[in-house]
């Protein structure tokens, strides 16, 4: 392929050709670490920032009892689930990401797959886990294809753009679409592809909720290709394609069809240990590093400087305000790095309430945060990450991050992604230890599973309050 060539044709035959059995074992084992990783956080963000209010309008989008909002338990059409799921997943800004393609492939992703596979049961149809997690798969290389493709500075928000091409992918998959019906699917996807990282930049909760508008256009997409309505092809280089616009056409798609060739994307997702923006999770690490080798505490802090590539700069560099908006202190390095030195973690609670978004102990040593940018040319690199602590004492011990704890090559155990999963299942109220223990035996034996639709009965809370606690 040229740099303009259309590169859809050799992707999308890549996912149609592709089996459950081409699939290598750690391919299939790191895409079971990751659904159960991002089930349980769409089901602690079961009371994300006014999803009270976003349930009654996408339930006021037409009738029907097609899928499942998780926890909650409300029946909707299957385009109405997709997009609060969406939302749930991303809410907490707790899902798992892939570090050099800068998007979270599963929230968009997952969230469509679910609520089609519910439709798909309910005609008497069902999806079986072989199909289901060779779809999810090689969605997120198609998501992660466009992220790993551009090499400018992100101006869109690619969980929801790139993540919406991935679902298109995975449902013309599992529908048994040929590749040029696919592909004309992404055309329809590409009309209405949406999301600015201005919300990212004022802490709005519209970040989450763009997500939801791009997996809810995917089954969109694929109605319209299965009557015949098909969008145009050359979608991604074309005058006034994806690349062109949305990536400022700088892109690469050569170096994007390499890293699909050298492995499937799924083997390089990053956790979220924490929930906050991935890139104050270098921060984090360093500090942790820090304080486990040299023994301070918050109180004998003077001064914490963060010399971070231009990416983290630009989208977390923020500054402190004393009355933050849970997304904005979440994606606030200064706000993140002293929240981890006041409480000794960043967990969900921290972003929760004026007691803990105000705190003057937090706010105050936030204010001795100093990010500046480092000679990383890369658009896309989180790391390096050299994090300074100077204490009272005039002592400063610093250390290098290379790989933030959560990243492939700093990855979490699989005890440790149990725990995160239980942490966040045990948040929404309802939602029964044995049936948190049922769901993860289910991914781990998915692909014996015959209806994929029967894992909604599962996240759903008997009492279906869905109350965070």
């Amino acid at each position: 392929m040229t740099v303009s060539e259309n590169p859809l044709p050799w992707l999308i035959e890549r996912v149609v050709a592709t089996g459950y059995d081409d699939l290598p074992d750690n391919a299939v084992e790191k895409a079971k670490t990751f659904l159960i990783d991002t089930f349980g956080v769409g089901v602690a963000g079961c009371k994300g920032f006014g999803l009270d209010h976003i349930i009654k309008v996408a339930s006021s989008w037409g009738s029907g009892d097609e899928a499942t909002i998780w926890a909650g338990g409300q029946r909707v059409p299957a385009p109405a689930a997709a997009f609060v799921n969406a939302y749930q997943i991303h809410t907490l800004e707790f899902d798992c990401v892939n570090e050099d393609a800068v998007l979270h492939p599963f929230a968009t992703i997952l969230s469509a797959v679910m609520a089609y596979c519910e439709r798909r049961s309910k005609q008497g149809n069902p999806v079986n886990g072989r199909d289901f997690l060779t779809a999810v798969a090689m969605s997120v290389d198609v998501s992660i294809f466009l992220g790993k493709s551009s090499t400018g500075p992100i101006r869109f928000f690619r969980p929801a753009a790139a993540g919406g091409f991935g679902a298109v992918a995975a449902l013309g998959k599992l529908e048994g679409m040929d590749v040029e019906t696919i592909i004309r699917a992404i055309g329809n996807q590409y009309g209405q592809t949406s999301g600015t990282l201005q919300p990212h930049v004022e802490g709005s909760p519209m970040l989450g909720m763009q997500v939801g508008f791009n997996s809810r256009a995917a089954i969109a997409s694929l109605d319209f290709a299965r009557e015949g309505i098909l969008g145009p092809s050359d979608v991604l280089t074309g005058r006034y394609g994806y690349f062109r616009l949305f990536e400022n056409d700088e892109f690469d798609v050569e170096h994007g069809r390499r890293e699909l060739e050298a492995s499937f994307q799924i083997e390089r997702m990053s956790h979220k240990p924490f929930p906050s923006g991935r890139l104050t999770h270098g921060a984090i690490d360093g500090l942790h590093r820090l304080q486990k080798t040299h023994g301070f505490s918050a109180d004998d802090v003077a001064a914490i400087a963060c010399d971070v590539p231009q990416l983290v700069n630009r989208l977390v560099g923020r500054p402190d305000i004393p009355d933050p908006a849970p997304n904005y202190a979440k994606l606030c390095l200064g706000f993140v790095a002293a929240t981890y030195l006041v409480h000794g973690k960043v967990d969900v609670e921290h972003f929760i309430g004026d007691e803990m978004l105000r705190n003057a102990r937090t706010h105050d040593l936030a204010g001795r945060v100093t990010v500046t940018q480092n000679d990383v040319t890369s658009h896309s690199a989180m790391t390096p990450q050299t994090i300074s602590v100077t204490l009272k004492s005039g002592v400063t011990h610093s250390v290098v991050v290379e790989a933030a704890y959560g990243h492939p090559d700093n990855p979490l155990s699989r005890e440790e992604n149990l725990d995160k999963f239980w942490r966040c299942w045990r948040r929404a109220e309802g939602m029964a230890d044995a049936a948190g223990e049922e769901l993860i035996a289910t991914i781990e034996a998915i692909e014996g599973v015959p209806d994929i639709a029967a894992l909604t009965r599962i996240l759903v809370a008997p009492a279906s309050g869905g109350r965070l606690v």
